[in-house]
């Protein structure tokens, strides 16, 4: 596996936001870089990748040469698109980054994305290469985008100043319904040098990146045997813990299912047999409170004769009564009936008395006791009853009869 610190210089220009590479121009490089950047740093551990751009106010780097590949990726987030792209000063800053770097052990290089137009000739750039060369640093160059003011050849006259033993390369992507990264994928810049061991594993770690990851739990076995054998056993022992738990559930619901049926069979039973006893007792109950009124109008009658023989009526309406409310004020009326005979009686009584009644009449002023008229007034009142109550005993006569 290849030891190597590598600067990525990004064309953030405002070329940019083109459309002819889906989504953008730019997007379709900020994917092709953060695969770039997973298959460096898993291919070999010690690997670093740094960050940096091109356009806008200037030349900028974004992180140094890492290993943290969140870090790296993170510092894409936000990047402001617009102005032009200085090749020149950028791959400069580049190899000034890449001369700082922690282990010199490890290869340098440069990987440039040139998606708009350059405006230095040949020359400047073939002595930016010959100066690579000289600090034996290698470069791959991705052209895509703008091919306008001669773009294809003045790259090439870049890259063969810099070459050295084929360790540079160069890939022309036109634009087209293929991912910017998924042509880059199958390229050397990918693959590496012919190591097929190497190559593999950056391809590997690209798809990793990409989320296309063909290992368990995106694990190579081959680097990490004992991490991935414990993710292996974690799974497998998540996995049964969850088929028992849906087992048991299974379970404990189909014991819910049958003792709810027993349960209902049990309700719809005792209702059945206490449905069939709810008439009898109903039937029982409408006849007893019949019977007590009965009683309660018999007894009543017994008490007071004279009332029940006046009131006939209010006697059958009684007996035919199914109501407490309505007994009471029958009770009632009898009981004002027998007040009103009681009273007339009196009365009569005190009419009939002639001595009283004459007593009555002298104490009052005008009135003369002994004038005709009165005497025939006073002998009609004491007649008036009398004559009544024989007319009441004759209806009485002609209803029994």
């Amino acid at each position: 596996m290849v030891l190597e610190s590598t600067m990525i210089c990004i064309d953030n220009s405002e070329w940019m936001r083109n459309g002819d590479y889906s989504p953008s121009r730019f997007q379709a490089q900020t994917d092709a870089v953060n695969l770039i950047c997973g298959a460096k740093t898993q291919s070999n551990p010690e690997n670093t990748v740094g960050i940096m751009t091109m356009a806008g106010k200037g030349v900028r780097v974004l992180v140094t040469p890492t290993s943290d590949l969140g870090k790296i990726l993170g510092c894409m987030h936000g990047l402001e698109v617009g102005g032009e792209m200085n090749l020149t000063a950028g791959i400069q800053v580049a190899q000034l980054a890449l001369k700082h770097r922690q282990n010199k052990k490890q290869q340098q290089r440069i990987i440039v994305f040139a998606g708009s137009p350059i405006k230095y000739e040949k020359k400047t750039l073939e002595a930016i290469g010959r100066k690579l060369k000289k600090n034996s640093v290698a470069l791959d160059i991705i052209d895509f985008g703008e091919e306008e003011d001669g773009k294809p050849e003045k790259l090439e006259a870049l890259l063969s100043a810099v070459n050295n033993n084929s360790s540079s390369h160069i890939v022309h992507v036109p634009p087209g319904p293929n991912a910017l990264s998924d042509v880059l994928i199958s390229t050397p810049i990918f693959t590496g040098d012919g190591d097929g061991g190497s190559g593999f594993a950056a391809a590997a770690a690209a798809a990793a990146a990409g989320g296309m990851s063909g290992f368990d739990f995106g694990v190579d076995p081959n680097l990490d045997p004992e991490l991935a054998l414990a993710l292996r056993l974690s799974m497998e022992e998540e996995r049964a813990r969850q088929e028992a738990a849906a087992k048991k559930a299974a379970e404990d619901a189909t014991k819910q299912d049958k003792s709810g049926e027993q349960a209902a069979d049990a309700v719809i039973s005792e209702a059945g047999g206490s449905n069939s006893s709810l008439p009898i007792e109903k039937n029982v109950d409408v006849m007893d409170d019949e019977s007590a009124l009965l009683q309660q109008a018999i007894a009543m009658s017994v008490d007071n004769p004279d009332a029940s023989q006046s009131t006939g009526i209010a006697d059958a309406n009684m007996s035919d009564a199914d109501d407490q409310d309505l007994a009471i004020a029958l009770q009632m009326s009898v009981e004002d009936s027998g007040k009103d005979l009681s009273a007339q009686t009196e009365m009569n009584k005190v009419l009939g008395d002639q001595s009283f009644m004459s007593s009555i009449l002298a104490s009052l002023p005008g009135v003369d006791p002994n004038d005709p008229s009165v005497k025939d007034l006073i002998a009609s009142l004491q007649g008036q009853p009398e004559d009544k109550k024989k007319e009441d005993n004759q209806d009485n006569k002609e209803e029994k009869q």
